[in-house]
């Protein structure tokens, strides 16, 4: 299971806190580093941790809420957008300290709809009070827990984390299953180019791979040029064709046009993105004028081509398509989003594979409050290539799928 598809816990609270001793606790391991000296966790720390019953998590340390300083305010800084990335919270109090510190974080809490446990650290120090038991109960605490690591039994701290972590965050729906059933042929379209990590199938291929056989269907995987002699050859008719989304044209051209097509972006954005956003957004690629900013968001880190997906190929043909002067803004990761989001008049996102449904869904979100249009790297390529009523037809439940753009 990649990490995508796991749990991602957050532990926050003051420096010195005891946040980084509580992680090493949890994850049975020294993985984070345990020292009086205040601001000693800097970048948020990530770990994967296996829950006995539950299963693999992934643990986020952040640096205190409290730091000072220029430095101090970056690392608060990275703390705040670690909110964005989790599905469950633990704040770490220690000495009955809550104050602004700590309503300021469960207010970001509440602002991102993360639930949070409350721990009341160093028990071995000083006793929760039943005030601060009541304070943070009040404030939202699903719970309200004391360890120490002298003599702590983690273990009401874990039977915690599984009664509220929320169930969309472990529960992993099917990529095809809604399409596909006992039997059926799927037919997988990789292109082996300049892009194709060496030696390896991109994330959603393998997933997608995995995904047919635990719907006990039939998958074949071959490259684009291979496609016309494969069905020619065997007289093979799939039941579903997913491509990836740069050979759209090769693929529509090369599948008939009774056998659903769609692609590997495509998949993903019905599997974690919003789709009906998407599908709503989409057609504005048409109403697109000169000297508009479009932001395309590529959630992973990679090593650019020179004909980058992201950075040259969208850009070429959204350019081309539209006959347009455009100014195209690439983000990676989940850096910050520079300027206001009504500077842009379309949202571009990638297919998402290496975030979760959650962390997908909050870069999204600030478009669409905003009211800017939002669409998908397959959605977007597929609706600039003539294609995309029959790319978006088995998930969108188009019927005339005949019917395109150009």
């Amino acid at each position: 299971m990649g990490r995508e598809r796991r749990p991602h816990i957050g532990i926050f609270g003051r420096r010195n806190n005891g946040k980084s001793t509580l992680i090493n606790f949890l994850a049975g391991q020294d993985i984070a580093i345990v020292s009086d000296v205040a601001g000693t966790t800097t970048d948020p720390v990530k770990k994967s941790f296996e829950i006995t019953g539950f299963g693999p998590v992934i643990l986020i340390d952040t640096a205190g809420i409290d730091d000072t300083g220029e430095l101090g305010k970056k690392r608060i800084l990275k703390t705040n957008q670690a909110i964005k990335t989790i599905d469950l919270a633990i704040l770490v109090i220690t000495k009955n300290t809550f104050g602004d510190f700590e309503k300021g974080l469960i207010e970001k809490f509440k602002k991102q709809d993360v639930p949070f446990i409350a721990i009341h650290n160093k028990e071995d120090l000083e006793l929760l009070h039943q005030d601060t038991l009541s304070l943070l109960t009040n404030a939202g605490a699903k719970e309200v827990l004391h360890f120490n690591s002298v003599d702590g039994d983690i273990e009401p701290i874990v039977k915690s984390i599984k009664k509220t972590i929320p169930e969309s965050a472990f529960t992993t729906p099917s990529l095809l299953g809604d399409l596909i059933s006992y039997g059926d042929i799927v037919l997988l379209i990789t292109p082996i180019d300049i892009e194709a990590p060496e030696g390896r199938l991109i994330l959603p291929q393998v997933q997608a791979i995995r995904d047919i056989l635990d719907n006990d269907a039939i998958c074949i995987v071959l490259k684009e040029r291979e496609v016309d002699a494969f069905l020619r050859k065997t007289g093979i008719k799939p039941k579903l064709v997913v491509t990836d989304s740069q050979v759209f044209l090769k693929a529509g051209a090369s599948i008939p046009s009774d056998i659903a097509l769609t692609s590997f972006s495509i998949m993903l954005a019905h599997f974690k993105g919003n789709f009906s956003a998407y599908l709503q957004g989409t057609p504005k690629i048409s109403e697109l004028k000169d000297g508009d900013k479009i932001l395309l968001l590529e959630s992973c880190t990679h090593h650019t081509s020179c004909d980058d997906i992201g950075r040259v190929k969208i850009p070429r043909w959204i350019s081309n398509y539209t006959g347009k002067q455009l100014d195209f803004v690439v983000i990676a990761g989940l850096d910050e989003i520079p300027g206001e989001m009504s500077d842009y008049a379309l949202l571009i996102q990638c297919g998402g594979c290496m975030i979760t449904p959650k962390q997908l869904g909050n870069r999204l979100q600030p478009a669409i409050d905003a009211g800017i249009p939002v669409t998908n790297y397959g959605m977007a390529i597929a609706y600039v290539q003539g294609i995309y009523n029959r790319a978006v037809a088995p998930f969108a439940k188009i019927e005339d799928s005949s019917l395109d753009y150009l």
